[in-house]
C-alpha cells in the first residue's frame, strides 16, 4: 500500500485522484481488520512457526541446515526469522513491493553467495503449509502469497 501510495501521490500530482486510482484504498481497509488479525497471530506464534519449520526441514534432510562440519541452524533461525517478520509487515501493510525491493532482492544475493537458495526454497515451501495451522483460511490466504514469492524469489 505504502508504494501504491507513493506512486499515487505522483500520478495525481495537481489533481484529485480517479475512483479507479483510489480503490486500492478501499480494498486495504475492508481487509484491515483481517490483515492485523494475521499479523497478531504470527507475532504470537512466530517461535512455534519457526520450530514447526526447522523440524520438518531437519526430517525431510537432515544435513540441510550443515555444512561439512559447521551447523548453519542457528544462522538459518535468525534469518527466517528476519524474513517473517518482514513478510508479516508486507501483510500487515499489503505491500508486497517494498517487501521484495528493500529485502527480498537483496537477500537473493546473499543466499545465492552462500549457496543456500535450496535451503530457503524448502524453508518457505515449508512454511505455507505450516502457517496454516496458526492462520485462518482467509488470513492464510493474504499471507501464503507473500511466502510464495519469498520462495520463488529465493529459489532463483
Amino acid at each position: 500500500m505504502l508504494s501504491q501510495l507513493a506512486n499515487l501521490s505522483v500520478e495525481a500530482d495537481g489533481r484529485y485522484a480517479a475512483q479507479s486510482e483510489l480503490q486500492f484504498l478501499k480494498d486495504y481497509f475492508q481487509s484491515l481488520n483481517l490483515r492485523l488479525s494475521a499479523y497478531q497471530k504470527i507475532q504470537a506464534a512466530e517461535k512455534e512457526i519457526i520450530r514447526d519449520v526447522e523440524t520438518k526441514i531437519l526430517s525431510a534432510s537432515p544435513d540441510l541446515l550443515r555444512r561439512g562440519s559447521q551447523d548453519l541452524t542457528s544462522k538459518w533461525r535468525l534469518d527466517t526469522v528476519r524474513v517473517l517478520r518482514h513478510s508479516a509487515a508486507a501483510l500487515l501493510i499489503d505491500d508486497r513491493n517494498r517487501l521484495r525491493d528493500r529485502l527480498l532482492l537483496w537477500f537473493q544475493t546473499i543466499l545465492g553467495s552462500f549457496q543456500a537458495k535450496k535451503t530457503s526454497e524448502l524453508t518457505f515451501q515449508i512454511m505455507q503449509d505450516a502457517i496454516k495451522q496458526y492462520l485462518t483460511a482467509e488470513e492464510a490466504s493474504l499471507f501464503i502469497p507473500i511466502l510464495e514469492m519469498n520462495r520463488s524469489i529465493f529459489s532463483k
